[in-house]
């Protein structure tokens, strides 16, 4: 019996890397489930594995908790060993975690190694770096830990629309154009009058005493 080492990695987010050992005639089920132990995700979602070419275009689906829409059409993961599908010794997978709030991984074989060891217990977590990112609940306002603990009270409105630093420049250039646009036109009105009382004010002066000169 082979075991397979796969690589799990988020499309998104390039550091977050896990390392799995899993025997070759386990089923995507047990490789589903040890994936979201080591992110520290609810496995109990609905979501798929895709036969993927070197690119990463989705093939055939390998389905855990597919609607019913989907049940005639796929394959099940607790129904499909890893050894039936893999025809490469580099075979990747596209992977789709719960498809109510969806995150895209990649999953590729990096290794098989003939003699699994006794003293193991697969599937087994060999190599984890980068934490995996926080999820957000569906029909939640609540930013959520993956391990279940909720981060915020407070609906975050700049995270939910994927507000970045960068994005300060294009909300001073909104000021700019029209945000609080009718406090700035007062602004400028009062400074305007300001400016033209002052000159006739000059004037006025100016005229008076060229009258007394006169006289």
């Amino acid at each position: 019996m082979a075991i397979y080492k796969f690589r799990i990695t988020f499309e998104d987010f390039d550091d977050v890397v896990r390392e799995i050992d899993i025997k070759s005639n386990q089923t995507f089920e047990d490789l589903h489930k040890a994936i979201h132990r080591s992110t520290g995700y609810n496995a109990e979602k609905s979501s798929s594995f895709y036969v993927s070419t070197d690119n990463w275009l989705k093939g055939d689906e390998i389905a855990y908790l597919p609607s019913e829409r989907k049940k005639d059409r796929v394959v099940l993961m607790e129904n499909s060993k890893l050894s039936g599908f893999i025809e490469d010794p580099h075979q990747k997978f596209y992977y789709i975690y719960n498809f109510d709030r969806p995150y895209d991984f990649h999953v590729e074989l990096v290794k098989i190694v003939l003699d699994p060891d006794p003293n193991i217990e697969y599937p087994f977590l060999a190599k984890s770096s980068g934490e995996a990112p926080k999820i957000m609940e569906q029909n939640s306002p609540q930013s959520v830990d993956p391990r279940g603990t909720a981060v915020s009270s407070e609906f975050d409105f700049l995270n939910e629309m994927n507000f970045v630093p960068e994005d300060t420049d294009e909300l001073e250039a909104m000021g700019e154009m029209g945000i609080n646009a009718e406090e700035r036109d007062e602004e400028d009105e009062t400074e305007d009058s300001d400016e033209f009382g002052d000159e006739f004010s000059d004037s006025e002066g100016y005229e008076d005493e060229s009258h007394k000169d006169d006289y």
